[in-house]
């Protein structure tokens, strides 16, 4: 997968810009940064964001060039879906659940992937490859470029680089998840950071509640006497609010704090998991 990402934007820059598009509906397209019509400082990132799920829909659309793109993208995403529900329901099971509960409740999954490419940045303390940011979805899985780190973490007010590990994913917990568990899991804050020197890619899929999935916590995780920290609300209001705002703005979950609930204060805490 690292090497057809590699691959695919070592081409040339006539044959990328076939791609380009800053309309985020679209299902395939090549683009920069993160909402170039919003933001005043632009990130230091080039990426192609495909959707994944299901394959026979979208497959054709994807890029021909390199010409082993679409079996390995399309082999690597079965497998990272399989592996995203799984996780889900373990997941699950550790908030004392039945273990297709979380997926029962996300529905349909949908099934994005950014590949990410990073050029060397000449000038790297003034900008970022992404700022800090939750994601939107409800699970992410990340594969990051084992030569050169840039993740990092919020924790306890600080950030925290990510070492890359070989053979291993890094999994983000999303902002449904958060919302789904009632506070119980966090939707980890994390950022990337840009290299004076080299490149560095990374692979992101995401795993997304479908449309018209109701995000509302099992009663179980509801403390008797209180109610829900978050209003219920669809995938598809949170993902068009999302896309409204910077990138780096407030957590967006903030805007769908039950009004009921006046003891919810913000919380930027997060979680994140490793698996190998």
């Amino acid at each position: 997968m690292l090497r057809v990402a590699t691959e695919f934007f070592s081409l040339p820059v006539e044959e990328k810009l076939k791609l380009y598009s800053d309309d985020p509906s679209k299902t395939m397209r090549l683009s920069t940064s993160f909402n170039v019509n919003k933001e005043k400082v632009h990130n230091w990132r080039d990426y192609l964001r495909l959707h994944c799920y299901p394959l026979e829909k979208y497959v054709p659309e994807w890029p021909s060039n390199p010409s082993s793109f679409k079996d390995v993208v399309s082999n690597y995403s079965k497998e990272v879906r399989a592996l995203g529900y799984r996780i889900e329901e373990l997941i699950s099971e550790s908030l004392g659940l039945e273990s297709p509960r979380v997926p029962r409740v996300l529905g349909d999954q949908g099934q994005h992937m950014a590949v990410n490419f990073y050029p060397p940045c000449p000038e790297p303390e003034l900008t970022y490859g992404l700022p800090g940011h939750t994601d939107p979805n409800a699970l992410t899985i990340l594969l990051q470029d084992l030569q050169v780190a840039g993740l990092q973490v919020l924790k306890d007010g600080k950030w925290l680089a990510i070492q890359p590990i070989p053979d291993a994913f890094v999994i983000n917990i999303g902002d449904q998840l958060q919302a789904l568990s009632n506070g119980k899991y966090r939707s980890v804050w994390h950022r990337a950071v840009v290299n004076a020197d080299k490149p560095r890619m990374s692979i992101a899929s995401f795993l997304c509640p479908s449309d018209d999935a109701l995000i509302s916590p099992p009663e179980s995780l509801v403390e008797e006497g209180s109610v829900a920290v978050y209003r219920d609300f669809t995938y598809a209001e949170y993902y068009k609010k999302f896309w409204s705002r910077n990138l780096d703005q407030e957590h967006c979950l903030e805007l769908f704090k039950n009004s009921r609930n006046p003891a919810a204060g913000s919380d930027t805490s997060s979680s994140i998991l490793k698996t190998s």
